[in-house]
């Protein structure tokens, strides 16, 4: 039977020596002696070169709890309330997070660590500081540490945003980076957009009042002006504007005829808006236009306008020709009075038809000598003997 046990502990190790299996003490580094009789000793040996890395079990725990001057030189403990975070820090370099309501240790070594508690019952934005060191962490248990710790949203230009904590609106957010304490609280971000919007109202089938099923296609330019109008008063700001856009373009075409609809498709946007801008005003909305890009008719209405537009070119061109030729007609008719008491005009006249014979001939047949091609030749009228 061994009477004297020796035991080493190195520099990066720790100690716990049990006498039938009851806490004794601590041993640090170094060379411990110790007779035993019966046996009666164990020692835990324990490596502690990463303290922030190594999970201190619950027994050691509850050992440094039933004897704190024992642990007091050798263990760190930390506890955080119901409405607190833990901030550990390692050489005064943030190193880890810890939630409320939890409790741990660390065992001591050369490297300091520090245990910063913060208080979330009412505060629990991150100052921006801590916010944009918190945001760009390297360290990945850390990183890992951060992402369950904070919660964070940007708010970007133009767009107004909305913190909800636990259901409840609580305050509007300005344009940047905003971040929070995650525990304790359901918080969300609400953002609306307060830029310049497209809507398309695209395949609209509806039936005229002369009973001609068209399809309408509507576009409109839209922004919200009052967002917390907007959030107050309405699920979904697009669904509602639509819907509105929808009805409104149902009812004004449902109220027109087929032509009076193509003759000034300006009427029905300008309608349309005046409707839906109103009831969208109401909602915090501002409608800029509203303009019916396309409306297409079936395929049979489409022949039969076809053929009418046909038959009106066709009448405005008969049209203008029975005119030219009126003007004409009435052309030569004044010319032809001017030329009846004029003889010299009447024989320039003649002459000028006989250059242009002359001009389109190769050969040329006289008789009767140059009094018969200059006379006898073109007469517009019967000369008198």
């Amino acid at each position: 039977m061994r009477l004297k046990k020796k035991i080493i502990i190195a520099e990066t190790q720790i100690g716990l020596l049990f006498k039938e299996q009851q806490f004794n003490k601590t041993l640090s580094a170094g060379v411990h002696s110790f007779w035993d009789w019966k046996n009666q000793y164990q020692v835990q040996i324990i490596n502690i070169t990463d303290t922030l890395q190594e999970n201190i079990s619950k027994e050691i725990l509850h050992l440094a709890a039933v004897h704190p001057e024992a642990f007091a030189p050798v263990l760190t403990q930390w506890e955080t309330g119901e409405q607190e975070v833990g901030l550990i820090y390692q050489n005064k370099v943030l190193k880890d997070i810890k939630a409320p309501g939890q409790r741990g240790a660390y065992w001591k070594t050369n490297q300091e660590i520090q245990i910063e508690k913060v208080d979330i019952s009412e505060e629990f934005t991150l100052p921006k500081k801590m916010a944009a060191l918190l945001a760009n962490v390297k360290n990945e248990p850390l990183r890992s540490a951060v992402t369950t710790a904070m919660i964070m949203a940007t708010v970007p230009e133009n767009h107004v945003g909305f913190l909800n904590v636990d259901g409840e609106t609580i305050s509007t957010l300005a344009t940047g980076t905003h971040v929070w304490w995650r525990f304790n609280r359901n918080i969300t971000v609400t953002l609306y957009d307060g830029r310049l919007q497209n809507m398309e109202v695209n395949g609209q089938e509806i039936l005229t009042k002369d009973r001609v099923s068209l399809r309408v296609n509507l576009s409109a330019t839209w922004q919200i002006k009052h967002a917390e109008v907007v959030k107050a008063q309405l699920a979904d700001a697009k669904d509602f504007l639509y819907r509105e856009l929808q009805l409104a373009l149902r009812t004004i075409v449902s109220t027109q005829t087929l032509d009076e609809l193509l003759a000034d498709k300006n009427s029905l946007n300008k309608q349309v808006l005046a409707i839906v801008a109103d009831k969208a005003a109401a909602y915090g909305i501002e409608v800029k236009t509203v303009g019916a890009r396309d409306i297409v008719l079936p395929g049979e209405m489409k022949a039969i306008l076809t053929q009418v537009v046909e038959a009106q070119k066709l009448a405005e061109a008969n049209l203008i020709k029975r005119q030219e030729e009126t003007q004409a007609t009435r052309s030569l008719h004044n010319t032809a009075k001017v030329m009846e008491g004029n003889p010299v005009l009447l024989r320039l006249k003649e002459l000028e038809i006989l250059e242009k014979i002359t001009a389109r001939i190769n050969t040329l047949n006289v008789y009767g000598g140059l009094d018969g091609v200059m006379n006898d030749m073109v007469r517009l009228t019967e000369r008198g003997k």
